[in-house]
């Protein structure tokens, strides 16, 4: 067996047939292991990411092993599609794994990189169990933890009802549900395969998923613009092979729900889901997956509906088969090794109480406030905004002064225009400004201000849509 190294993933229609080969050979192929998805991390995440591709040939010059992996900034190796992807493994034949892994190591080894971290790594994989046997041989310390829990349903497993269909879970709910949102018109699922038809409606999407997690309180990992820049690239990608599937629920004229999802081999995945803010209480996401599952049994060639990462209450209610996946850190340093078994168990001791890890998150929270303050204003401008917190915090008044004018007295503008804010409006403003912390935290502040309904947000607009301005009463 010969080892190649290859510091991207290169544009070759030969290795991407034989790539696809490979991972279509695996006992559990995934959309994840594709040639394709690799070339998309490649071209949207090219700024933090160095690809470094591993590939083994046998004497007849078959592709046998394959390790997309890459190194950060600072020089970590990890899975080329760590952050992408719900499943990540070596891809290789059963018959050459530990040879091809001991090999990887040796590689990784001879280029100076002593530090790896391997995550979602599926236990069931046959890779998985060369891991530890290949880092003992070429001097790494292995330690490895779970990393998810992974929901599915197996179709086969399902129960039917009384009329000989699937007995899915909450149908009374899931019922009354349609009827109230069918009052906008009738309620619809569609699954889009082509691009055509998915790139006028990924816009949309990008939005309505920042909407919602700013409605609970959080960021969606779509206000960064690599992370739109891999899904728009992945979808014309795997659009050409059918592999594509992006689910929209309407209602009437409005889409309501979404899931970027796929269909590949058996699996239909369940992958990155939305719905509008408004309908929560029609459960609009539950709705979606419940008409997802019924046309997935219906699908001769589906024998599963992958739910993928995350511990959400309603995929349990789907939930009849799981799959674990595994996080492997691999060092050479017996120290660093330690440190991470520790860090490990300190971390889990602190999750066990909610009280404790909250006070721990919003610890780091404040100080990684005062570093990223210090690396960009200094160390005289960080100390004089410290004090002047201090006190603010001991004595602060301020006094406020409001002023009436008349209306009258204000010439008409065709440039700008007030409009009522609302969690799409903010969503611009997070997806605008994904890199300014302080304008994302005024941003969340405004989400939580918006759900209490205790005010009404105004946002001053030019011609072009642009948000100038947010003001409260």
């Amino acid at each position: 067996m010969r080892i190649s190294l290859f510091r991207e993933v290169p544009d070759d229609s030969d290795l991407r047939v034989q790539w696809n080969v490979l991972a279509l050979q695996t006992a559990r192929p995934q959309v994840f292991y594709t040639y394709e998805w690799a070339r998309a991390v490649q071209t949207a995440y090219w700024q933090s990411l160095r690809p470094l591709v591993l590939l083994a040939h046998d004497e007849d010059q078959q592709l046998v092993g394959l390790a997309a992996l890459a190194t950060s900034l600072s020089g970590h190796v990890s899975f080329l599609c760590a952050t992408t992807s719900d499943y990540c493994t070596f891809l290789v034949r059963p018959e050459y794994a530990d040879e091809f892994t001991a090999q990887v190591f040796d590689t990784l080894l001879q280029n100076g990189h002593l530090d790896i971290t391997l995550t979602n790594f599926p236990e069931d994989s046959p890779a998985f169990a060369a891991l530890s046997r290949a880092a003992s041989s070429s001097g790494f310390h292995f330690f490895d933890r779970e990393a998810y829990l992974c929901a599915q349903v197996k179709l086969s497993s399902m129960e039917l009802n009384q009329a000989g269909k699937l007995a899915l879970p909450r149908q009374k709910m899931v019922r009354r549900s349609l009827r109230a949102m069918a009052e906008a018109g009738p309620v619809v699922v569609e699954h889009q395969t082509a691009w055509e038809e998915v790139q006028p409606a990924l816009s949309t999407f990008f939005r309505a998923h920042v909407a919602r997690f700013l409605y609970v309180g959080r960021f969606s990992n779509l206000i960064r613009p690599e992370r739109r820049q891999f899904l728009s690239g992945l979808a014309i990608l795997l659009s050409g092979t059918g592999w594509l599937c992006l689910t929209r629920m309407n209602a009437g004229p409005r889409t309501i729900s979404w899931n970027y999802g796929f269909k590949f081999e058996n699996s239909w995945f369940w992958y990155q889901p939305t719905f509008v803010n408004d309908l929560e209480k029609y459960s609009p996401g539950f709705v979606l997956l419940s008409g997802l599952v019924g046309d997935a049994a219906q699908d001769p060639a589906i024998d599963f509906v992958d739910l993928g990462l995350g511990a959400e209450g309603y995929k349990e209610s789907f939930a009849n088969a799981t799959r674990r996946t595994m996080c492997v850190t691999l060092h050479r340093s017996r120290l660093r090794h330690w440190k991470e078994v520790a860090r490990h168990g300190i971390a889990t001791a602190i999750t066990a109480s909610p009280k404790a890890e909250k006070v721990v998150r919003s610890a780091i929270t404040r100080t990684k406030t005062v570093v990223a303050r210090f690396q960009h204003q200094g160390a005289a401008a960080t100390l004089a905004w410290a004090l002047s917190r201090s006190r603010r915090r001991i004595a602060h008044a301020e006094e406020v002064f409001f002023y009436e004018g008349r209306a009258d007295c204000l010439p008409p503008s065709v440039e700008h225009s007030l409009c009522l804010i609302d969690y799409d409006l903010l969503a611009e403003v997070a997806i605008k400004h994904f890199d300014d912390e302080a304008t994302l935290q005024y941003v969340l502040r405004a989400a939580a201000r918006l759900r209490s309904s205790s005010a009404e947000g105004f946002a001053l607009m030019d011609a072009t849509g642009e948000v100038l301005h947010l003001a409260w009463v």
